[in-house]
């Protein structure tokens, strides 16, 4: 019974992580764009447990998906319909309609070559029959999942059925070959540090070490399966930790060492809720520890705590479990010479074991009624040989079969390495006829070009003396362009800057009329004239940059605009800028959008927020720049706040640069524009046309 609820749990949880994989790899299902057949959007409906009210009708809408998945004309669909469907079948416990679907799915994973379909449906399979302790067929299927697995160099999936392997091979006491079987398993796990994975084959190498009566051996694997246990840090309820205490504790009671098993015992039954938590586990330990206390010549509690064990194991239907408390019971009567009760318990043993096919207990309970009750010692003894010779010509069977197995599977991948090296070389031979003709190709074909490039060289010797006097024509023209450029620089910042700094003057000076039209039209000449001499200086500055530098320095043209408004407002501006990116190389159209909008932002603090301080900062993130520019101003509520023509006008360049902004505002706590532009560098940009 217990074995069959492990390896049941185990064959649903690796069913369902299988299908998961699966599930993730595949992205036509599910997904927006995808067109999924009418058969397909049903099949997903029918297997919905949501969609079913109970397990009978869920069991019927099964069925349909059945039906619809045989109408299914695409192969490879198909082989994932039935894959899903042959799990579920496995959830509900219908082991005809789980074979039939799972032989489809193997039909069709092999028929369209999906190795890695076909690898995890005879696992699916191997799991099943596993369950059901056909075990020299789950072995064949485990071992052609590992040949496949191996063959596609997944080495996590080879090591978790390398694993399942070494279980069956412990199951029919093979236990030498598990042994090689999992130490192979545990090779491929430590590189990937798949520490449960690696707890778990620790954990059976204790056991089969054990069996083989290499008890030091197991206590230190036992060590090392708790070692990675703690490392893989999923143990949260204690309850893996609690069950390897409890198999350490079997390892010295087996040993004769008592009074560590016991000790062993103590720590699972002490545990914290442990009763409630696992129940079967507790009743195990519990019965365990009476026997270790018994052999120790303690009698106090001890049939009690048999009698507690036998009464919880009964509760739960554990078959197994009786069979060894009822035999642990029989030797403490046969201890205390009470023949009597040691031949009832001991023939109690006798018949759970046969009920539930245990054959280690039976062997151990017909030796116990054997010393029991001398007089059908012969009896006793002559059944014990031969159900003893019976399971070691069993076992011996199985194995051979498993070794056959074994050697077919290694067969085949020798003559998969054979093939694989004969193609090699067909590959190398096929490749060294190719090169030698491209070598005499290419050979011929440089002779030629060899040949019509010294008729070509009298050409191309006056070819050039041409372009290099192109060359320096050009140069010539590039020269004047950049003088005249500079001619008219200083023109503008020498004469009509000076000129306009006069006219502001002479208004400044008549601003001392007190008639208020008078005043208000002066001021706004005086603000206009001042925006008018900023524009011309910025034009002034960017045409003598363009003249040396070709728009270069587009940090030190911020710092000197950043520079003239705050001499001119006496407002306080801070600005920074990332040094990670080369912005002079930003192309120019996004340098000159830039300029204008830090400019009118600026404009904005002084004229609209009466800002006294602000904060400019340039960064860059990913393939976008950000400006940033932040007052400590008046503020504005932006449900009500209406949009004026500067706005507007940031919103154009930014579109034109497909860059978008955000405002942040509140009355009295300032104002936050960020500005988001594409990051485009000159080198990106494409040419333009003339």
């Amino acid at each position: 019974m217990e074995k069959n609820i492990k390896y049941k749990f185990s064959f649903y949880f690796v069913i369902f992580l299988h299908l998961l994989n699966s599930s993730c790899k595949d992205t036509s299902f599910g997904t927006k764009d995808s067109n999924p057949s009418p058969s397909n959007d049903s099949i997903t409906y029918w297997l919905a447990e949501e969609n079913s009210s109970s397990r009978e009708e869920y069991s019927a809408n099964l069925s349909k998906a059945y039906d619809l998945a045989l109408q299914e004309k695409n192969d490879s669909l198909k082989s994932k319909h039935f894959s899903r469907i042959s799990y579920y079948y496995s959830l509900i416990g219908d082991s005809l309609q789980f074979r039939r679907s799972n032989n489809i799915a193997l039909s069709l994973s092999e028929k369209i070559r999906d190795s890695n379909a076909l690898a995890n449906n005879h696992w699916d399979l191997a799991f099943f029959l596993e369950d059901h302790s056909v075990e020299d067929s789950a072995y064949y299927h485990y071992a052609q999942a590992e040949k496949i697995f191996r063959s596609l160099k997944n080495d996590y999936s080879t090591a978790r059925v390398l694993y399942s392997l070494a279980k069956v091979q412990s199951d029919i006491k093979d236990y030498t070959a598990s042994e090689v079987t999992t130490i192979e398993a545990i090779e491929l796990f430590k590189p990937l540090d798949k520490y449960y994975n690696l707890f778990l084959c620790y954990n059976n190498l204790g056991s089969v070490t054990n069996a083989l009566l290499e008890y030091d051996k197991a206590l230190e694997y036992y060590d090392k399966a708790l070692f990675y246990l703690d490392k893989s840090k999923i143990d949260k309820s204690n309850r893996l930790r609690n069950k390897a205490f409890n198999n350490i504790g079997m390892v010295f009671q087996t040993k004769g060492e008592n009074k560590k098993a016991q000790e062993n015992f103590e720590k699972v039954i002490q545990a914290d809720s442990i009763y409630y938590k696992d129940t079967e586990l507790y009743a195990q330990a519990l019965s365990n520890y009476a026997y270790s206390k018994n052999k120790l010549g303690d009698t106090t509690g001890v049939l009690a705590s048999f009698e507690k064990s036998l009464k919880i194991k009964d509760s739960i239907n554990d078959n197994r479990g009786l069979a060894l408390t009822n035999y642990e019971i029989a030797e403490y009567y046969h201890d205390r010479k009470d023949t009597a009760k040691a031949l009832k318990y001991a023939q109690t043993a006798k018949r759970i074991s046969e009920q539930t096919s245990n054959n280690r207990r039976l062997l151990e309970s017909l030796e116990l009624m054997a010393k029991v009750d001398p007089e059908n010692s012969s009896k006793y003894t002559q059944e014990y040989i031969k159900l003893n010779d019976s399971l070691v010509r069993e076992e011996r069977t199985t194995r051979n079969k498993f070794t056959r197995i074994r050697f077919e599977t290694d067969e085949f991948i020798e003559q998969n390495e054979l093939l694989t090296r004969q193609r090699q070389l067909w590959i190398g031979i096929a490749i060294a006829l190719f090169v030698l003709a491209a070598f005499i190709l290419i050979t011929i074909d440089q002779r030629r070009k060899n040949q019509k490039l010294r008729f070509e060289q009298a050409q191309q010797k006056t070819n050039q003396e041409i372009f290099n006097l192109l060359l320096a024509q050009n140069k010539k023209v590039e020269e004047g362009k950049q003088l005249e450029k500079k001619r008219i620089s200083e023109e503008l910042h020498d004469g009509i800057l000076g000129q306009m700094l006069g006219i502001r003057l002479i208004l400044s000076g008549l601003n001392n009329k007190t008639d208020s039209d008078s005043v208000l039209k002066r001021s706004d000449l005086l603000k206009k004239l001042q925006g008018l001499e900023e524009e011309i200086r910025t034009i002034s500055h960017e045409l003598s940059r363009a003249s040396q530098e070709k728009i270069h320095n587009f940090i030190v043209s911020i710092e000197e605009l950043v520079k003239t408004i705050q001499d001119s407002s006496k407002m306080k501006c801070h600005f920074e800028y990332d040094h990670k990116i080369d912005w002079d190389q930003l192309k120019g159209d996004i340098k000159i959008n830039i300029y204008r909008i830090v400019q009118e932002s600026l404009q904005n603090c002084i004229k609209h927020a009466k800002a006294t301080k602000v904060d400019l900062l340039f960064e860059s993130e990913d393939d976008h720049v950000r400006i940033i520019v932040v007052d400590n101003g008046v503020g504005f509520d932006q449900k009500k706040g209406k949009r004026g023509i500067g706005l507007k006008n940031i919103n154009s360049r930014l579109d034109k640069l497909n860059g978008t902004y955000d405002i942040q505002s509140k009355i009295g706590q300032g104002t936050k524009v960020i500005v988001t532009i594409p990051c485009i560098m000159e080198e990106q940009a494409e040419p333009q046309s003339a």
